[in-house]
């Protein structure tokens, strides 16, 4: 997508000679021959650059700097100032403007600065992708298996990389879907530009706006500057929208129209931006089922619906288990500073006659507990007990046989019941994490207010 420069100056020649050397180098001009022109534009479009004349007739360059760094705090604002101005140019970028270029002037100069500073201004907007990128990269992971499944999997996935397709990814939760969409963009041609995710289910309804498309100072109370949206911060790349299925029908609205035109609008701006995003969508839902029961738009469900893929439950896959135990016992063993950790065929069997519920990354939680929680270098049957991991009867009688452990054994040296068992595992736990309660419910698989009523139950405050 070609990048938009606004130029205002009411010197027909200069206007158009800037322009003339522009459009040729490949941007989109837009003129404006009075401030207050130019004003109305930027309240229309957004704009990558603004060249502004400090000299203009209606209004003064310097306070149409400052209108315009009201409107937008990150637009550059290139200042076009005469020989005996240069003292107005230094006052114009304290206010906000990012470079200025006295006249007169050369076609290469103009390209330069305005390179200079739209360069600038891209790494500026990466570097708040990058940001946030930087939070999700430890610990990341990539998908692991050759079952026939995932093979299938990544045939179809291959194919739909190289398009430019929108993509509804489909599948229980904990299936990796998220891992998916990425592999997507990876290798497709936006792999350079940023790969930008979004969690519907967690996004509050009255922000959902705001985080998608971005706010404007003042367009609600909180808003105290300018804010881009994931759809402007993943320009070039590739948006994922993950449980798009949780999104209320209000909203679906706005998402249809952002998706269907490629245009936003900041929340409390009129001006309207064009978004180059390929956009990804995933789902633990039936949206066919949704849609016929009147919960989700069916306009908005064909424009996702262009490729589809399903991610596979683990239990569909188990000749995958070993390997993906295998894959989470090294990433965790390097985490918690306990390498060359192994584990038993007889614990990959129990996994492998196991179904799964909460798929790959229920698997991944028990091997995190595993490696937290086990003693010795070999993980074996009895230390799954230990981490408090139960997954079936096979693993329950292995935990009845515990005695010959501290952890397993009364005061009596009777084995204990499984219920004490599951008390001193939670308690010891809650210990090592100096009694954060979210973070040992995460760990125990668990959500918050099953283990408030354990604790109530054994009279833990």
């Amino acid at each position: 997508m070609k990048e938009s420069i606004l130029i205002i100056d009411d010197d027909t020649a200069i206007r158009d000679g800037c322009a003339q050397v522009l459009n040729k180098s490949g941007y989109d001009v837009i003129e404006s021959p009075t401030g207050k022109d130019g004003l109305k534009k930027v309240d229309r479009y957004e704009f990558d650059l603004i060249l502004v004349d400090l000299k203009l007739p209606d209004i003064h360059g310097l306070d149409l700097i400052r209108s315009i760094r009201e409107r937008d705090l990150s637009v550059p604002i290139v200042v076009i100032t005469g020989y005996g101005t240069i003292q107005n140019a230094v006052e114009a970028m304290r206010l906000g403007a990012s470079d200025f270029l006295p006249k007169p002037f050369e076609p290469d100069e103009l390209r330069l600065v305005v390179q200079r500073n739209l360069k600038a201004h891209r790494l500026a907007i990466e570097n708040l992708y990058l940001r946030e990128e930087l939070k999700k990269k430890e610990g990341e992971k990539r998908i692991v298996g050759k079952s026939a499944q995932i093979e299938a999997l990544f045939h179809q996935v291959k194919t739909i990389a190289s398009t430019d397709s929108t993509v509804l990814i489909t599948g229980e939760s904990g299936t990796g879907k998220g891992l998916l969409a990425r592999y997507i963009h990876d290798h497709s041609s936006r792999s350079e530009f940023p790969f930008v995710s979004v969690d519907c289910s967690t996004l509050v309804p009255t922000l959902f706006e705001s985080e998608l498309f971005g706010h404007v100072k003042g367009a609600f109370t909180g808003a105290e500057s300018n804010k881009i949206g994931k759809f402007e911060l993943a320009s070039g790349g590739t948006l994922f929208l993950d449980e798009i299925g949780n999104v209320n029908l209000e909203l679906q609205a706005k998402l249809l129209k952002a998706v269907e035109e490629k245009e936003i609008s900041r929340v409390g701006s009129h001006r309207v931006t064009r978004v180059d995003v390929r956009i990804i969508a995933a789902t633990n839902k039936d949206l066919r089922k949704e849609v016929e029961e009147g919960r989700f738009r069916e306009d908005l469900f064909f424009r996702l619906n262009v490729l589809a893929l399903r991610t596979p439950p683990l239990r569909e896959r188990h000749g995958d288990i070993p390997e993906l135990a295998r894959y989470f016992l090294e990433v965790f063993g390097k985490k918690y500073n306990r390498p060359n950790l192994a584990i038993t065929p007889a614990v990959l069997a129990l996994f492998e006659e196991y179904r799964w519920p909460g798929n790959v990354r229920e698997l991944e939680n028990i091997v995190e507990r595993l490696v937290i929680f086990s003693r010795g270098r070999i993980i074996d049957v009895e230390d799954l007990s230990l981490a408090g991991v139960r997954i079936g009867e096979r693993i329950e009688k292995g935990a009845r046989a515990l005695s010959k452990t501290q952890e397993g054994q009364g005061l009596d040296g009777s084995v204990m019941s499984l219920e004490e068992l599951e008390k001193r595992h939670i308690l010891s736990l809650l210990e090592k994490t100096g009694g954060n309660r979210s973070e040992a419910a995460r760990l125990l698989g668990i959500d918050r207010k099953t283990l408030r009523q354990k604790l109530k139950k054994w009279g833990v405050q």
